[in-house]
């Protein structure tokens, strides 16, 4: 066993095609203990050069209240009444610390998803349209 540090996207490549060829090696063998070093090996490189952004705060709450198969009156009594709920839902009003806590607690959303900033949606561009004279 040869195991050496990845720095750079070649290592990385090499280290992925020796796990493809380890790959379900019987733990406490040589080549299980290989697999299971060039796992963190790899894990820890694709952190460094890979980050995954964390979900938009709306976005983590909508796919929640989805995977439980509930709608937004699940959130009255959570973040506010039922007006509430619908301004946060559409991003007219931003979460409080309070909503945070709670939607944390109560939907296990992880906090420092729900601390970001929500993201404003775009808009589609409003289209103008020309006067066109009509002729008579």
């Amino acid at each position: 066993m040869q195991v050496r540090p990845i720095k750079n996207e070649s290592d990385y490549r090499t280290a992925m095609r020796r796990i493809e060829g380890l790959w379900g090696a019987p733990l406490a063998t040589p080549e299980g203990d290989e697999l299971e070093i060039l796992v963190t090996l790899a894990e820890a490189y694709e952190r460094q050069h890979y980050p995954i952004d964390l979900p938009d705060p709306i976005e983590a709450v909508k796919f929640r209240l989805e995977q439980q198969g509930k709608n937004y009156q699940a959130l009255i009594g959570v973040i506010g009444q039922r007006t509430r709920v619908y301004e946060v839902m559409r991003r007219a009003r931003p979460l409080s610390l309070n909503m945070i806590r709670k939607l944390h607690r109560d939907l296990e959303i992880p906090a420092e998803v729900l601390i970001q900033p929500v993201r404003k949606r775009a808009r589609p561009p409003v289209r103008r349209h020309s006067r066109v004279p009509r002729s008579a």
